[in-house]
């Protein structure tokens, strides 16, 4: 089942990022599942399930927002431990 979330916003915001109010929407959801992934609050697997686009176009995403899908952490004890 799927939960709605009503955001109000002002009608200049939209049309200041040059949006109508679909595509505006769209941008929302898909700012907040990605920041949501970048928190580590979701995994990748979800928020491409949430878009219904596959998990290599959610990374491919990622890099649009300039969000790594690279635990940094691990890779630098991966590195030291090699």
């Amino acid at each position: 089942m799927a939960e709605t979330i009503k955001i109000d916003y002002p009608e200049y915001l939209a049309n200041a990022m040059g949006l109508n109010k679909k595509d505006f929407g769209k941008q929302i959801k898909v700012s907040a599942l990605v920041k949501l992934y970048e928190l580590g609050k979701i995994s990748s697997g979800t928020a491409a399930k949430v878009l219904q686009i596959s998990k290599l176009d959610f990374l491919e995403l990622l890099n649009e927002y300039k969000v790594s899908f690279l635990d940094t952490h691990d890779l630098t004890k991966d590195v030291s431990n090699a």
